[in-house]
């Protein structure tokens, strides 16, 4: 149990100070290291990710650091993918979900790793928030988005804040603040589309969301004290190394 609630801070700790990765983290976590069955990882990560999402949205909110009509926007329009996608993980092999799973993280960590969005401060042309150019694209892409969400239990947080800083023109912090409110809308719509196919393990689950919940308000304080490149890069790597360790456990059994 010890063991579970060390990984379940560096969950928090994640959703905290990158708006993102904890639904990373806690499927390889819950899956790889607490030996939970992969459709199971999934519905917990869901479960976790909403919660401790909402959690890091209270503390942002009070820093006006999130924009309430766009996060609702983006994340009322993923629930419908994450929906749809929670009812499809459930008819997918469990290696197939893994592999896709492993593939999602490679990419993000590969888009981290770029540093295109690593700056902390917004550009003069992004200084204000504006409206996306092509409305119809950014929610085609909120869907897509919710759908992956939904399906892997994965995904959302690392893709969210890229199509906010690009299509909204959203200052990085404030994109972070606003990818939180989407992510807990997805993720509950996810756990919602999962729920009477895997069971879960509460005495278990519980308490990681108690504790990654707890750990999402020490990731918020390390955000505000530390590089915010120097963090996403060193993230990016660590979320590198699991996805080769995903993709080279699971690969061969779908084959």
């Amino acid at each position: 149990m010890l063991t579970a609630l060390f990984f379940a801070t560096l969950v928090g700790l994640a959703l905290g100070a990158f708006g993102g990765g904890g639904s990373l983290l806690s499927v390889v976590i819950l899956s790889f290291v607490l030996g939970m069955p992969p459709k199971s990882a999934i519905l917990a990560s869901l479960l976790v990710t909403s919660v401790t999402s909402a959690a890091a949205l209270i503390a942002q909110r009070g820093r006006a650091a999130v924009s309430v009509r766009t996060g609702l926007a983006f994340g009322g329009v993923g629930m419908i993918g994450a929906l749809a996608g929670g009812r499809l993980g459930a008819l997918i092999p469990a290696a197939a979900l893994l592999t896709a799973f492993g593939v999602v993280m490679l990419l993000t960590s590969i888009a981290m790793l770029r540093g295109q969005l690593t700056s902390d401060e917004p550009s003069p042309r992004r200084s204000d928030e504006r409206r996306p150019e092509r409305p119809l694209r950014l929610l085609t892409l909120a869907l897509s988005i919710g759908l992956v969400t939904g399906m892997l239990g994965a995904g959302g947080g690392f893709l969210i804040v890229p199509a906010l800083v690009l299509h909204c023109q959203m200052p990085m912090k404030r994109a972070v603040g606003t990818s939180l409110l989407a992510i807990a809308l997805q993720s509950g719509a996810g756990f919602v589309g999962h729920l009477g196919h895997p069971s879960l393990d509460w005495a278990l689950v519980g308490p990681f969301t108690l504790v990654a919940t707890l750990g999402s308000a020490l990731g918020g304080t390390l955000a505000r004290r530390a590089p915010q490149a120097f963090l996403r890069r060193g993230f990016a790597v660590f979320v590198l190394l699991l996805a080769a360790v995903v993709v080279a456990r699971e690969l061969p059994a779908l084959v």
